[in-house]
């Protein structure tokens, strides 16, 4: 297997689909950004999905609301046979100002720490396509 540095990013509007919790966006829906970018990260590397396994550490550290823009990104940090494990981190760079208009945002020049993860992901030896 090679040690070639692995990421994927997205940014990704957050929708009022998203707020289950007056005006923030749940946790859940970070979680499932991140387990996208995990799935990138193995299907880049082995050309398959892979499952996710277990989330070693997950930190919530600011709202996300809906109309936010969130940029995130995820990289393989350490390899196994069959276990990937990654860091993923959500910044707010977008920040949604209905408190001005329904339409109101401002581009942050300074980013915002929404959220940190570090999760394992495992694909299967019999279904690793690539190395």
């Amino acid at each position: 297997m090679t040690d070639q540095l692995v990421s994927a990013s997205i940014r990704i509007r957050v929708g009022s689909e998203d707020a289950h919790y007056g005006s923030i966006a749940a946790g859940a829906f970070v979680m499932k950004l991140f387990g996208d970018l995990a799935t990138e990260i193995t299907v880049r590397h082995d050309g398959d999905e892979g499952l996710l396994r277990a989330y070693e550490k997950v930190e919530f550290l600011a709202p996300g609301r809906p109309g936010d823009f969130l940029e995130c990104k995820a990289t393989r940090v350490r390899m196994g046979t069959t276990s990937r494990t990654f860091d993923a981190e959500a910044w707010r760079v977008i920040d949604a100002r209905p408190d001005l208009e329904e339409s109101a945002v401002d581009f942050l020049d300074e980013p915002v720490l929404v959220a940190r993860a570090t999760g394992t992901t495992v694909v299967l030896a019999a279904l690793q396509r690539k190395s």
